[in-house]
């Protein structure tokens, strides 16, 4: 294995050390190792991508190879969530930091997180039609039913009754928040946008294996 040189790994230790400073989650020797992973993430993405980040297409394979995600939609939706800058790339501070609430954050970090992912037009709401759109495209259709999309409306509206406090038929922040502390499963109600426990450990295992090697 080649050895790195020791002006690219001075360059490497400062670039962790200052995405490290703006990070709660991860210490400095762990966002190194993101840092190095995230290089080799870019060196297997096509030639004829452009920007200097992981592009969509390498960062849904990601997304479905690491942490087993399936959803299309919820895919593109954790893209632009890690994206801040929205230039269709992710760079590798915008990596680390999205990683420290996906892989780490707290409660109120991920219900943020997952407000942001579900709010599909960015208005600040989730609306009926959002949950909709959602929901259709994470429950598996069962072959037996007539209508499904009439079972969707029914779960739409069960779930505005139990998550809409202040009763305006939409789901502000507020009303998300205050539904998931009361109930933490409610997280993840309009489709999976963050890891398991198993690919979690998975994942950081394999990121982190180089911390007494290098």
């Amino acid at each position: 294995m080649s050895v790195i040189s020791s002006v690219n790994a001075k360059n490497l230790q400062k670039l962790a050390d200052s995405i490290a400073k703006h990070v709660k989650h991860f210490n400095n020797t762990e966002v190194l190792c993101l840092v190095k992973l995230f290089n080799v993430l870019m060196g297997e993405q096509s030639e004829h991508r452009v920007g200097n980040g992981l592009d969509r297409g390498k960062f849904r394979n990601i997304l479905h190879n690491t942490f087993g995600m399936t959803d299309d939609m919820i895919m593109d939706r954790i893209f632009r969530a890690f994206d801040k800058d929205n230039d269709s790339n992710i760079s590798v501070k915008e990596w680390i930091e999205g990683l420290s609430v996906f892989l780490r954050g707290t409660l109120d970090e991920k219900i943020k997180y997952c407000f942001e992912v579900y709010d599909l037009n960015g208005d600040g709401y989730i609306s009926r039609e959002e949950m909709f759109h959602m929901l259709k495209n994470s429950l598996i259709k069962q072959p037996t039913e007539e209508d499904p999309d009439e079972g969707i409306k029914d779960l739409v509206e069960i779930t505005l009754k139990k998550m809409d406090h202040d009763h305006d038929s939409r789901l502000s922040y507020a009303d998300f928040e205050k539904a998931v502390k009361e109930e933490n499963l409610l997280l993840e109600a309009f489709g999976a946008c963050l890891p398991d426990a198993k690919s979690i450990l998975a994942f950081e295992r394999q990121a982190f294996q180089d911390t007494t090697e290098n």
